[in-house]
């Protein structure tokens, strides 16, 4: 009896994240749309948004940003009680892998795309000091995880990426900078929980 609930809690899981890709992919495509848009009427240019004039900048940022999140979301997990984390993490530990890389991916261009894409980008027009952008556009991705409210540590634990997030795309005006470094933190985490190589502290 319990195999076969176990069966139908895994194929939910699954059919909920079929869900959540679909929706995924639809945003991705409508903020790819709008960008499109916001490049043709002038507003940003191709070169603001995926520069590859310097590469080895483009490689180092982005590598740096991801190793360094990955190890901040560790620490986190090791040393703070588990009672002040959220445990979104444990939905995902019967989920396949091909599942979770298609959530990761497209849940990472759709917010990279709407927050750094647009919202940070729009912003940067009428603010000189980058840092602000960046913490403005952070506060409103703070607001899209309200999931989180209930508990305020992890409100830092998504503020401090996010700011990342923006920082390495002023640095490399390149979208695919904080993308990567979104799809990696999120799918490395998620990885280490599901093969109990990192567990909640108790």
């Amino acid at each position: 009896m319990s195999t076969v609930q176990n069966h139908s809690k895994i194929e939910k899981e699954e059919l909920n994240l079929k869900d959540a890709v679909f929706v995924f992919a639809s945003f991705t495509l409508m903020g790819i749309a709008a960008i499109t848009l916001l490049i043709i009427f002038d507003v940003l240019t191709l070169d603001q948004f995926l520069s590859f004039h310097n590469p080895a900048t483009f490689m180092t940022m982005t590598v740096t940003t991801t190793i360094g999140l990955i190890l901040f979301g560790i620490l986190l997990t090791i040393f703070i009680p588990s009672h002040y984390i959220d445990n979104q993490n444990k939905q995902y530990q019967t989920s396949s892998i091909s599942a979770l890389l298609s959530l990761f991916l497209f849940g990472s261009l759709f917010e990279e795309l709407l927050f750094r894409g647009i919202v940070q980008n729009l912003l940067l027009l009428y603010i000189e000091e980058s840092w602000v952008g960046i913490f403005i556009t952070s506060l409103l991705f703070l607001a899209l995880h309200v999931q989180y409210f209930k508990k305020p540590l992890m409100l830092f634990n998504i503020l401090l990426p996010s700011l990342a997030f923006g920082w390495v795309y002023v640095k490399t005006s390149n979208i695919l900078a904080p993308i990567i470094a979104h799809f990696f933190l999120n799918f490395v985490i998620t990885i280490l929980f599901k093969y109990r190589i990192l567990k909640l502290k108790s």
